[in-house]
């Protein structure tokens, strides 16, 4: 009887962990499609999060340059930008919108607008799915889009241009908004601009798609030619962390109420010591899941860098750099678990897949290179 018992517990044991089993990912990848790919449009794969195998990818919309993609807070809808169109500010052209399938990651075409702006080259959507924020990089300005309940795209709602120039007269000749990111109690947008050697924060009325100038941080905080790119936030901490792609640093803040950011540390993402050669910049920055790790990517380099965060002071420690087996890391994603990061090495063509140590944040290869033409960006939605 006691044996039946002990049989009994180890079978619901077994179960509970089989129950609790992290859910496998659709994981979609935006791409460039210019005369030097073979790239259709969007590509999907299938995440196996247990052994992090990616099964082979197949184009699932064909589109012209779909750079950076977006998901609905629903999961039901993903947005891609066609970052060659609206060069000349076409009307229809630039932001398109896709209707997802759930049980298959069949995508729909639903209907296309104009961003007002040219060289769109980020998006983000706001925590209640209402609006849709696009950084115009080619016309150096920042437009949002309401959305309709039904995946649509609604009216542009706000464009603004940002204004002035930096000291890089190759880069930074004007403004280049080169990122979106909602705060995360979605009440701010901000915009860290190349061009300008600033990050502008934004007041965000989701519902009508409404931006209005709130504050800008410049200055003594970012030093002049850092070009910032991308921006992070902290998890569970009010910090920020902001990624410069013509320096090949990172700035990090802490993250006020008021939606300001104060800075506290600058730190290289090459390793210690090491200058910046000729062809290397920086691209993608983001946080793992846990809140313990900082991870960038340093194109010409072709590495990753890891930084351990101070859960307490936010400061950064460098802890290691990473080859990503290929060309061009030009983003990377961590899937939801926090397990894996696949980097998207644009002129390889190739996505390359790594295990993350949750105990020190360090990555290790597991030798997978998953064929994706120009692959730009990456992102995943559960799959059943």
């Amino acid at each position: 009887m006691n044996l039946l018992r002990v049989i009994f517990s180890i079978c619901v044991m077994l179960s509970s962990l089989h129950a609790a089993k992290p859910t496998d990912s659709f994981v979609y990848f935006g791409t460039y499609t210019n005369a030097k790919t073979e790239s259709k449009g969007i590509y999907r794969s299938r995440l196996d999060v247990a052994t992090g195998q990616l099964s082979p990818a197949e184009l699932v919309a064909p589109t012209q340059d779909p750079a950076f993609l977006a998901l609905h807070p629903n999961g039901r809808f993903l947005y891609a930008l066609d970052e060659s169109a609206d060069v000349k500010r076409t009307p229809g052209q630039g932001l398109k919108a896709y209707a997802l399938n759930p049980t298959s990651g069949a995508l729909t075409f639903l209907d296309e607008i104009s961003t007002g702006s040219s060289g769109a080259c980020h998006l983000a959507i706001d925590a209640t799915g209402q609006s849709l924020l696009v950084a115009n990089y080619g016309g150096g300005s920042v437009s949002a889009v309401t959305l309709l309940t039904d995946g649509r795209l609604g009216a542009l709602a706000s464009l603004i241009q940002h204004q002035g120039k930096s000291v890089n007269p190759n880069r930074q000749e004007g403004p280049h908004p080169h990122g979106v990111y909602p705060s995360p109690d979605n009440r701010f947008v901000f915009v860290p601009d190349l061009g300008l050697d600033a990050v502008f924060c934004y007041l965000l009325d989701a519902p009508n798609g409404k931006l209005t100038r709130n504050t800008v941080i410049a200055g003594t905080s970012i030093k002049a030619g850092s070009g910032p790119r991308h921006l992070v936030f902290h998890p569970k901490q009010p910090f920020t962390y902001v990624i410069n792609e013509l320096f090949c640093t990172v700035d990090a803040f802490q993250y006020l109420d008021s939606g300001t950011l104060t800075h506290f540390q600058t730190i290289s993402t090459l390793p210690p010591g090491e200058p910046i050669s000729k062809g290397t910049s920086t691209a993608e920055i983001q946080v793992h899941p846990n809140g313990r790790f900082l991870y960038g990517s340093n194109r010409g380099a072709n590495t990753l860098v890891v930084y351990r965060i101070d859960e307490k002071s936010g400061q950064l420690t460098y802890r290691e750099s990473v080859p990503t087996l290929g060309q061009t890391p030009r983003q990377f994603a961590l899937d939801p678990s926090g397990t894996w990061l696949l980097a998207e090495n644009q002129d390889s063509n190739t996505v390359t897949v790594f295990r993350v140590d949750p105990q020190t944040g360090r990555l290790t290869s597991t030798g997978q290179r998953l064929a994706v033409p120009s692959p730009v960006c990456a992102v995943f939605v559960p799959a059943p």
